[in-house]
């Protein structure tokens, strides 16, 4: 995995570096606040305090080309904007900035940012989409129209086989694992594997051909 430096430790920020790290990946936290530093120490590679706007501290940092670099400034859309340039000019490749709206998300990303989120935006969504479809485990939105997600099989599908439902012809959407909550074991696909309760589908399709098998 590529080193990943977080820049702005705020609640986002933050849990950003502690995940991961938790999940032992090298992961480098800047922070202009000494409370929020000292915080971070204990769940991050290394901890700087410093202004990450200053690009002789990102040069002094060593960013590379092919690190991932995670912009977490909250409203403040000129400290984003200067990072983002900053980073530009360093060419790296991935820079992942945190944006209130869509207004702040354009801006960033005519200037250079990789990929701008969200957050709030994406999880009321999450939380939305889990009232409307509660047995939708998890999704991951690959454009406006098509998604990947983990959903748990609707109590008619348990005991049939996948040939049975018919998914792609009956739902329009494609299958491509099934995991077993109960072990952990991903199994690929075979048509005439019967779904259990215990059982979550990995499926491919358009969002709206999704939200029916809620």
């Amino acid at each position: 995995m590529p080193r990943v430096i977080v820049i702005g430790l705020g609640i986002f920020g933050f849990n950003v570096v502690k995940n991961m790290f938790e999940a032992g990946i090298d992961v480098i936290a800047v922070d202009n606040n000494k409370d929020a530093v000292q915080q971070a120490r204990d769940c991050s590679t290394k901890a700087i305090l410093g202004d990450g706007r200053d690009k002789n501290l990102l040069e002094t940092i060593g960013v590379r080309e092919d690190d991932i670099v995670i912009v977490s400034f909250g409203d403040d859309l000129a400290a984003s904007t200067l990072i983002t340039l900053h980073l530009k000019q360093m060419k790296v490749r991935n820079i992942i900035v945190k944006a209130p709206n869509e207004e702040h998300k354009l801006v960033l990303e005519k200037v250079g940012a990789t990929e701008v989120i969200i957050p709030e935006k994406e999880m009321a969504a999450k939380v939305a989409r889990g009232i409307v479809a509660p047995n939708l485990i998890d999704y991951i939105p690959i454009s406006d129209e098509f998604m990947i997600c983990e959903v748990a099989p609707p109590e008619n599908f348990i005991g049939k086989s996948l040939r049975e439902v018919r998914m792609r012809s009956n739902y329009g959407v494609d299958v491509i694992a099934i995991k077993d909550t109960l072990t952990d074991r991903v199994n690929m696909v075979n048509p005439d594997y019967r779904m259990k309760d215990s059982d979550v589908l990995v499926v491919i399709g358009k969002t709206q051909n999704i939200d029916r098998l809620k």
